[in-house]
């Protein structure tokens, strides 16, 4: 039981995910729900800022949106006290070296560049949460 994703009785975490991108969302949360995770679903920096009344455990957040960029978000999140230390992945399609260092120096906890796999996913969720919740099966892609 100990191994078990599934078995979220217990303690089951609650993750924003934010992107501008329909399938993004979908497909996203598909993957974190059968890892047993609570989704949260932000189509914009707006809907966003909303969902964080929620208290989500941690945010997948896009960089590259129409309203406000990502990395916009992540500089308010992490100028406000409640939600400074909140863990944030960047999750985009921006793969050049400057664009990743410029995610960190926003102040990300991970980077992933898109497209990504289910077991990117959940080892940096692992990673950022700092538990053995997000392990993807050994079956996975």
């Amino acid at each position: 039981m100990g191994d078990n994703l599934k078995d979220s009785s217990k303690c089951k975490r609650k993750i924003l995910v934010v992107d501008d991108e329909r399938d993004t969302l979908d497909l996203t949360e598909a993957i974190l729900q059968q890892s047993g995770f609570d989704v949260l679903l932000a189509a914009s920096a707006r809907e966003a800022f909303e969902q964080l009344s929620k208290k989500p455990d941690a945010v997948l957040l896009d960089v590259m949106m129409p309203d406000t960029s990502g990395l916009t978000v992540l500089s308010i999140l992490r100028d406000t006290p409640r939600t400074a230390q909140l863990p944030v992945i960047l999750l985009t399609a921006l793969q050049r070296d400057n664009d990743l260092i410029d995610g960190y120096r926003s102040g990300a906890d991970y980077y992933i560049t898109k497209p990504c796999t289910a077991t990117q996913i959940l080892f940096g969720l692992n990673l950022v949460l700092g538990g053995s919740r997000a392990q993807p099966s050994a079956s996975e892609p």
